[in-house]
């Protein structure tokens, strides 16, 4: 694709919906194309298992804002100006040698064996969610447990003092949403970053009074010893806060969604929870909630994978495309618990890969399987066709996931459930 073609529009409620017969069709076509977002906001987009798997790796390509060109910064779809810069400074949008340091200070808690440990815990806090539902009848599962266990969770990891966690709205989440400068959604969404702004600045002052050996306490010790810049530390509190939670909500959604429209699937992994590793990998190959990377740019005009893009246009890569590239994985559109090996990038690959992708892996199998074994009869209430999907740039998942559930054995049949009849 030359730079001048048209862009391919990358969103609307059948992207949403369905995003992978694009996908399919811009594989065949070739590894890279030029997109446009919801904000007006154009990129090269990265399709294809090898392609994605070798931009990830890329030492060409940056993170840091600063790579990128005017006009990309000017309608950029996450955090525009004029709130553009304070809370822009995490992991995600830093490079060697200053990503090294901020890591750094991560890796012990989301150590695997740390958080391991902590399973016993995750699935108390599990069962009690689910304590507080009636043995049958219905429920939006977002409500009662997709939205609140990855939050509780996050909360027992980092050390979010339990009034803080009390007080944390959920709807600051979507501040990672695309509104542009001009969108009628702007006041509200400044509004809501102002609201989490705050919040993480007297986060900061508890734990500074507090002290203590969480993470959130070891953050602001380092930035107390110069170690942290002080956008850098509110910036990497706020990706704790957001991505450390909301991409486990969706993908919990986006899990259940797939089982329950392969009902076979779900019964089988009902009846034999031993199966639950295998198949929590192979649910985050085949509907990642983290669908798109973030930006990526090249300091100079350079070839990518056949294609002349400029320096400091943006380049994502699309995880979901990989996924779906039957050249990597056979019956790529299939379900497999049993796929062996399933190398998927759901968690990013390289310097940038997910350091909680432990922790997601243990929050995953223990949602899924509690889930599975206290919502007999597991089915959804609404047509799927109906059902909303987030208008998050790079996020897969819905905002409600209602369902019934009870007085029926999984039985494997029936087209929008376990078994329709019940």
């Amino acid at each position: 694709m030359s730079p001048s073609s048209e862009p391919v529009e990358l969103y609307g409620p059948e992207y949403e919906r369905d995003p992978y017969p694009l996908y399919a069709a811009l594989r065949e076509r070739g590894p890279v194309h030029r997109v446009r977002f919801p904000s007006g906001e154009c990129a090269w987009l990265v399709t294809g298992y090898e392609a994605a798997h070798r931009t990830l790796t890329d030492p060409r390509l940056g993170k840091h804002h600063s790579r990128g060109d005017a006009a990309w910064r000017a309608r950029a779809s996450l955090m525009p100006e004029p709130q553009h810069s304070p809370l822009q400074v995490h992991l995600l949008h830093q490079d060697p040698p200053r990503h090294t340091a901020l890591r750094r200070l991560l890796t012990d808690a989301f150590a695997p064996q740390r958080v391991e440990a902590l399973r016993p815990r995750f699935q108390q806090m599990a069962e009690a969610l689910l304590d507080g539902l009636p043995e049958s009848g219905e429920a939006d599962l977002v409500e009662a447990f997709a939205a609140r266990f990855p939050f509780q969770v996050l909360a027992e990891v980092i050390g979010l003092p339990a009034e803080f966690a009390d007080r944390f709205d959920r709807d600051w989440g979507k501040v990672v949403q695309p509104v542009g400068p001009g969108d009628p959604g702007r006041p509200a969404y400044e509004a809501r970053l102002r609201g989490l702004e705050q919040y993480i600045a007297g986060l900061v002052r508890h734990k500074r009074a507090e002290g203590g050996g969480d993470l959130l306490a070891r953050l602001v010790a380092a930035r107390d010893a110069d170690r942290l810049g002080q956008e850098e530390l509110d910036s990497m509190v706020f990706q704790l806060l957001v991505a450390g939670q909301e991409p486990v909500t969706h993908q919990i959604t986006t899990a259940l969604l797939t089982l329950l429209r392969h009902p076979a699937h779900l019964a089988e992994l009902a009846a034999r929870p031993e199966l639950l590793p295998g198949a929590v990998e192979e649910l985050l190959r085949y509907d990642s909630a983290f669908e798109l990377t973030t930006w990526r740019f090249l300091a100079e005009d350079a070839e990518l994978h056949g294609t002349r893009v400029p320096a400091g246009d943006a380049v994502l890569v699309s995880l979901s495309a990989a996924h779906r590239d039957g050249r990597q994985f056979p019956d790529a559109d299939g379900l497999h618990f049993d796929r062996t090996p399933n190398p998927h990038l759901a968690f990013g690959h390289g310097i940038h890969s997910c350091p909680g992708a432990t922790l997601t892996r243990i929050e995953l199998q223990v949602a899924v399987g509690t889930l599975l074994r206290r919502l007999a009869g597991l089915r959804l209430t609404v047509p799927d066709p109906e059902l909303e999907w987030t208008p998050a740039v790079r996020a897969r998942g819905v905002g409600r996931l209602p369902v019934a559930y009870g007085g029926c054995p999984y039985t494997g049949a029936g087209a929008n459930g376990p078994d329709a009849a019940c």
